[in-house]
């Protein structure tokens, strides 16, 4: 398969349904190729992790999209992603990304565990419950959701009663991330923007009046202080991206790994069996089937990786969950393996963009796999998973169970 066939493969609801072939395909022809000019994908991790850190390669900005397409109105979605931190450069990304990195530290995130854990059980019971009286039960509806919701929600100071309604506009806005988008997608998207905001707008309302200890609160008082550090529109971009990005991913971890696990069963027993494990098979989980597929950058100045020039200007598709299965980085790379050492994924990115709520994410899939797996030893799946129509953010759509 030619590099160009393979980039077009991925783009069809196929090539999106398991991309690990095509990602082999790709990988064949080298870590970094060409496919037209301008055009670039990386495959190798290797590679990957050097562009993610090497400063010359930014994200998507004005400057590069008034430069490919001067005439073209990305819509509302576009230009609310475009002001948050996921897609702006230094300094703005780094001044963005300090005033929110506080709610993320380690620490932070470690005094959160008895929080998650006690959320996690109570979806587990709910679950149990469920079970009593349904043939089966949706994991995704009932659990993967609403357990990352309902954290991120109290570390925004955001109503979790809110979160079906954030459901449906977080699906419609993250449409923008895919490298191709359907007919009415960008419209959806759009209008899914434009009702975020519009309810943001009245929250930081609220906080102005009634101050209260969470994120929301305090990027309010970046933005209106003295010498303030935070525009309005930024704000009000970063309040969604916060939303949004705080369960969207480990919604789809906390699936692609439990199916991983149930079509693994003897491993799944070994992590019930020792709880300890979880930090090492979650990593395993991250690898093997992330639930962040690609990343895009451009390169501002001229460069070269593994021997592969990339003009100024140039557009890299960078396929993190290829890098993921790089069999030059990771031995047996297409095998789960929870014991693998060294184990570095690259799914949370790298550099200065790598995910602000990584370890929080981390923490969840590591409080839920082995709850899971002790509070219902007999639990298998009740039928064939549905995966979202998506590559960029890979996860499921629905996922039955019988518990």
């Amino acid at each position: 398969m030619d590099v160009a066939d393979a980039v077009g493969l991925l783009m069809t609801p196929e090539g999106r349904d398991d991309p690990y072939p095509t990602y082999d395909a790709l990988r064949a022809h080298g870590p970094l190729v060409r496919v037209q000019d301008g055009f670039y994908v990386a495959s190798g991790h290797a590679v990957i992790d050097e562009m993610l850190r090497d400063p010359r390669m930014r994200v998507t900005d004005g400057e590069f999209l008034g430069r490919i397409a001067p005439d073209l109105d990305p819509g509302l979605a576009v230009r609310s992603i475009g002001r948050s931190m996921l897609q702006t450069n230094a300094p703005d990304h780094t001044r963005m990304r300090r005033l929110a990195a506080g709610a993320f530290t380690a620490r932070r995130v470690a005094a959160l565990r008895d929080t998650v854990a006690a959320q996690a059980t109570t979806l587990a019971n709910y679950l149990g419950h469920l079970a009593r009286s349904e043939p089966s039960v949706d994991f995704v509806a009932e659990f993967s959701y609403p357990l990352p919701v309902r954290v991120i929600c109290s570390l925004l100071g955001v109503p979790a009663g809110d979160q079906a309604w954030f459901r449906e506009r977080a699906g419609a806005l993250t449409a923008v991330l895919e490298p191709v988008l359907a007919a009415g997608e960008l419209h959806d998207a759009d209008r899914a923007v434009a009702e975020l905001e519009s309810y943001f707008t009245d929250l930081v309302a609220q906080r102005r009046r009634e101050p209260l200890d969470d994120l929301t609160t305090a990027l309010v008082q970046a933005h209106d202080g003295n010498g303030a550090t935070l525009a309005a529109d930024e704000l009000l971009a970063n309040l969604v991206l916060l939303l949004v990005a705080g369960f969207e991913t480990t919604t789809n971890l906390l699936g692609n790994g439990l199916v991983v696990l149930l079509r693994h069963p003897d491993l799944a027993a070994r992590l019930r069996e020792d709880p300890a494990l979880a930090e090492r098979y979650v990593e395993e989980l991250l690898r093997f089937d992330s639930p962040v597929q690609l990343t895009t950058r451009w390169s501002r100045e001229d460069a070269s990786y593994a021997g592969v020039a990339v003009p100024a200007y140039s557009e890299v598709l960078v396929l993190l969950g290829a890098g993921n299965r790089d069999p030059v980085r990771f031995a047996k790379a297409d095998r789960f393996d929870p014991a693998r050492e060294p184990n570095h994924p690259l799914s949370f990115g790298a550099g200065a963009h790598y995910c602000l709520g990584a370890a929080l994410a981390r923490l969840e899939a590591q409080v839920a796999f082995p709850l899971l797996l002790s509070r219902f030893p007999t639990m298998a799946l009740a039928g064939e998973p549905v995966r979202r129509d998506r590559l960029t953010l890979r996860g499921y759509a629905s996922l039955p169970l019988t518990v």
